[in-house]
């Protein structure tokens, strides 16, 4: 709230991926401006394609909205809002977005003289609204807005592409809160909290779960309030303490085919695939590509960089970063092209790909596999430490030429070799990374302070692959 009353600038932008809890956070501080004295809540539009209402995400019809909300408080607003409409036949709604913002609200605010406490706007989920270049508008607009009184816009959206290139996420001049940069232990004892004030407000008390079970299941909720509160609603939907009890076990056991309890999350994922793999947007081609790149974020054994899997998968980074545009709202892609963190937001999102088909088990494997023992060919080389005699020990700093692509393919390529249902396949490719390589492959190993690891690698690849023997060839 200190926000709202001491901060100079005009916009707050709460950006969060899907599920973590954006208009929870949304309608608790409508709540809180209603309840505050020093504060005017001048209006509020929460877009929502699942409501089934069109009015909800035509993005015409938010500052007709936020306008006839603030009138209905401020009769000085309301006068100047109705000689402003006159000439308009009472139609701003049909009017260009570009048009709305003056005779809606910048006119009138400025009359606005009576009212001395903030006034503030909350427009929750922009991201939901049906028309981009529409919406592209209405943010120029509200950042351009200018007028006497100390309006506030607090705004919420996805991290889509279009809103993250509109002048809201302008750092300089107005303030943006990340919500999956949120350190993941405050965001998993707010979610324990959401869940255990669920369970005690709720008339059936009595033991049919424990403070184990909610820190279990604000654990399996991995930053997600959408998961905390799915399962929550599937739990207390049993009138019964047993029936309960055993609802409540099986979301803890996580049981994948649960689809009573997870349905929602599906269909939120559906809906995300779907607007992604949009036939008027992106070729076939680049959808099996985004796939493809999906399957290997699922895959990767450790945090890889935009960088690291685009020359792991043999593509350009501003192409991988392309290919996932559409989907940062549940998949968490770094801004800066050599920060480690790609990641799929929530593990339920791996189980409906892998569960509904779209990604086959194993194929990221695969491709991190080739990927892995092709990077070692194209870049191992003799002395990659640059180290200055063959007795004295390795720099004690990793190397530059040690790239962080390079570095998971030394580490990790046996694993995913090992995952393969016929890892064998790759011995030819095993053979040509290995043959002439293998001490620059040990020497890497040893430079970023594993070489311990080195013996059980080669002792599983021994048993995985057909290369026994060749380990102890003298080419190598």
């Amino acid at each position: 709230m200190s926000w709202v009353k001491e901060d100079p600038k005009g916009i707050f932008w709460l950006a969060g991926m899907a599920g973590t809890g954006k208009t929870s956070i949304a309608v608790t501080l409508c709540r809180m401006l209603e309840s505050d004295p020093d504060v005017l809540l001048g209006g509020t539009f929460f877009c929502s394609r699942t409501s089934g209402v069109a009015t909800q995400t035509d993005v015409r019809n938010i500052l007709p909205t936020l306008a006839g909300m603030l009138a209905d408080q401020s009769p000085d607003f309301a006068a100047v809002l109705s000689a402003e409409l006159k000439p308009t036949s009472g139609a701003p709604v049909r009017k260009p977005v570009s048009d709305q913002i003056g005779p809606l609200l910048q006119q009138p605010l400025i009359f606005l003289t009576s009212e001395s406490r903030p006034i503030v706007f909350v427009i929750d989920a922009l991201d939901e609204c049906s028309n981009e270049r529409e919406l592209a508008e209405l943010l120029a607009a509200i950042v351009t807005c200018k007028c006497a009184a100390n309006v506030k816009f607090i705004l919420t959206s996805r991290p889509e592409t279009h809103i993250f290139g509109s002048p809201i996420a302008d750092r300089v001049h107005n303030d943006i809160l990340q919500l999956h940069n949120i350190d993941t232990g405050e965001v998993t004892e707010d979610i324990r909290l959401y869940i255990s004030n669920a369970f005690i407000s709720d008339p059936l008390t009595k033991s049919w779960y424990s403070d184990a079970d909610v820190n279990h299941l604000a654990s399996l909720s991995e930053g997600l309030f959408i998961f905390a509160s799915t399962i929550i609603a599937y739990v207390l939907e049993a009138q019964s303490v047993k029936r309960r009890a055993n609802r409540l076990l099986t979301a803890l056991s996580a049981v994948k085919d649960s689809k009573v309890a997870l349905g929602p999350l599906d269909a939120m994922y559906e809906f995300v695939l779907t607007r992604a793999s949009d036939t008027a947007k992106v070729e076939p081609k680049e959808l099996e590509e985004t796939l493809r790149v999906l399957a290997c974020i699922l895959a990767a054994r450790t945090p890889l960089s935009v960088s690291a899997l685009a020359d792991l998968v043999e593509l350009e980074a501003d192409d991988l970063r392309e290919s996932l545009k559409q989907l940062q709202a549940v998949v968490y892609v770094p801004e800066e092209g050599d920060q480690s963190g790609l990641r799929i937001l929530h593990a339920s999102f791996g189980d409906y790909l892998l569960a509904r088909r779209r990604i086959q088990p194993l194929s990221g494997d695969e491709t991190l596999a080739r990927g892995c023992l092709r990077v070692m060919r194209e870049q191992l080389r003799f002395n990659i430490s640059q180290s200055l005699s063959s007795y004295e020990p390795n720099p004690a700093a990793k190397p530059s030429s040690i790239v962080l692509s390079l570095e998971y393919a030394c580490m990790q390529w046996i694993y995913h070799i090992a995952a393969l249902t016929e890892p064998s396949a790759l011995d030819t490719e095993i053979d040509k990374t290995l043959r002439h390589r293998f001490l620059f492959w040990l020497e890497v190993v040893s430079v970023l302070g594993r070489v311990w690891r080195a013996a059980a690698m080669l002792l599983l690849a021994a048993s995985t692959v057909h290369i026994a023997n060749r380990i102890n060839d003298t080419a190598y």
